[in-house]
């Protein structure tokens, strides 16, 4: 567990900033393009603190948190990818309950406001890209609970435009979690939530389980997973104008509403303009690709509340398809893959990676490790259960352990040379429910249905056949037995470290 205290956003800066792990600067961003602009170009980067954000005085930006897994590791104490995958696995298996506390305990009820409520005044919206026409929300949790959600609690994230004042749209991909709470409750009630902004780490970081639902079904205490991940519970508050809702009390920002599901509006000016949907731009998606606007439920606003504004309240806005978005999305995944493998057959699955190549909901690999002849075709099993269960997930990978998954080269080359191509590759569930934001099955859904079309998916398995090792025995160089600088000065074994890149360094250096 780390030593760090990471409860609220604020402690985790200050303790990154005593560490010398926070980039902070003076100099004014603009949320319209420029914010984004800084933090693709950062991509990967540091933390990053903004003191200054134009035109919002009370206002502070805070990117990268979750931009490089080192800091995620430091964060939580994991030691390393698989033992994170390990341990947020472990959090999804034995969830700490949250504790509900009293206003007065809330910091993020300091200041109460049920008047003037446009989100948008206090909680700044940001413009991605210059196609996009208009500034969104994305970054908020969303938070609900109890009855509406079979007694759990659902954390997650829904893009959000508030184009009128108290009223904005609130996306729902289909299939998800909330898109379950609002067909049960459609036509009967609204649903009553919070988008929570400026989180403790852990719940970030929960809320990006999406479409794990074998693992994390309807009903599960989703922010007691991040209770787990932070080691203590986190603290909840009943919210101010909507009964049957909590927010976090640790949060800098939460705005109070109701959903409705039968009042649909159109994401954007231009969409509604032509009443079209899936055409117009709105802000990028997870898959690499430009969003598009639909028509979408609506939320109502009831009550904005936050930290004292002279205590300058800050925010997470992150771009999409970046290295801390897609991170904060496939942390979990990644660990309820794990567990949905090691579910079907325990100690199959090894580890589990999503490249970024991949995409947030995209694609897996798998590490298998075959104990005996049992285990031979278990791997298959869970690959085609992989892609049956997780909406828009259109790759499954499944490689020795002798292949390391952190190098898409190795795994490339596991694909080359041990993959039969009549055998190996299996479509297995064509016809399928598809993925809004997934533009292939977006463009071949036609009209019907849920508007998407599976093509059904692609299970590769690169494994070797049990018993058959020793036709796929890789060399070893005796490369641990040999020290460079017996031959050669320091600054030509520095020359040739900084030369070997990639796949060449990975081989070079492990001796095969």
């Amino acid at each position: 567990m780390s030593d760090l205290d990471v409860t609220s956003l604020r402690s985790t800066l200050e303790g990154l900033a005593a560490r010398g792990q926070l980039v902070t600067t003076d100099v004014p961003v603009d949320p319209d393009l420029q914010f984004a602009a800084v933090q693709k170009r950062m991509d990967g980067g540091p933390p990053v603190l903004f003191e200054r954000v134009e035109g919002y005085e009370h206002a502070r930006f805070v990117m990268n948190l979750f931009a490089q897994t080192g800091v995620i590791d430091l964060l939580f104490g994991f030691d390393g990818p698989r033992d994170r995958t390990r341990r947020i696995a472990d959090a999804i298996r034995k969830p700490l309950a949250s504790r509900v506390v009293d206003r007065a305990q809330a910091p993020v009820q300091e200041v109460v406001r049920t008047e003037g409520l446009n989100p948008v005044d206090f909680v700044v919206p940001i413009r991605h890209t210059a196609e996009e026409e208009e500034a969104t929300l994305g970054s908020g949790v969303t938070l609900l609970s109890g009855p509406y959600f079979g007694g759990g609690t659902h954390i997650g994230y829904n893009r959000q435009n508030f184009r009128w004042g108290d009223v904005g749209t609130f996306q729902i991909a289909p299939g998800s979690h909330m898109w379950m709470a609002s067909a049960e409750f459609y036509g009967r009630e609204r649903l009553p939530l919070t988008i929570n902004f400026g989180l403790p780490p852990a719940v970030t970081l929960a809320a990006g389980a999406g479409f794990d639902y074998v693992v994390l079904p309807h009903g599960s205490d989703e922010i007691a997973v991040a209770g787990a991940l932070q080691g203590s519970p986190v603290e909840l508050v009943p919210a101010v104008s909507v009964p049957d809702a909590l927010a976090v009390a640790n949060a800098e920002y939460v705005i109070e509403g109701y959903l409705d599901p039968t009042d649909r509006r159109y994401e954007t000016g231009r969409s509604e303009e032509t009443k079209q949907q899936g055409e117009h731009p709105f802000h990028p998606e997870w898959a690499g690709y430009m969003g598009k606007a639909y028509r979408a439920p609506t939320f109502q606003v009831t009550a904005i509340t936050h930290r004292a504004l002279d205590s300058r309240p800050m925010i997470e806005p992150m771009i999409v398809h970046g290295a801390e978005e897609n991170n904060i999305q496939t942390s979990v995944r990644t660990a309820a893959l794990y567990e949905l493998g090691n579910r079907i057959m325990p100690g199959l699955v090894h580890d589990v990676h999503i490249p970024f190549a991949m995409t947030d909901w995209g694609g897996a690999i798998f590490q298998i490790d075959k104990r005996s002849k049992v285990d031979e075709g278990y791997q298959r099993n869970v690959l085609v259960a992989a892609l049956a269960s997780s909406r828009g997930m259109r790759i499954a990978i499944a490689v020795d352990k002798d292949i390391d998954i952190y190098s898409t080269d190795d795994v490339m080359w596991a694909l080359t040379t041990r993959v039969d191509p009549n055998s190996d590759m299996i479509v297995p569930v064509p016809g399928g429910a598809g993925q809004a934001f997934q533009p292939s099955e977006r463009a071949s859904g036609g009209g019907g249905g849920s508007g998407t079309a599976f093509e059904g998916g692609l299970a590769i398995d690169a494994t070797i056949p049990y018993g058959t090792a020793d036709q796929f025995a890789r060399p070893r160089y005796a490369v641990d037995t040999v020290d460079l600088s017996r031959w050669f000065a320091d600054d030509v074994v520095a020359r040739v470290d900084k030369d070997q890149q990639g796949w060449l360094r990975l081989l070079a250096q492990s001796g095969q």
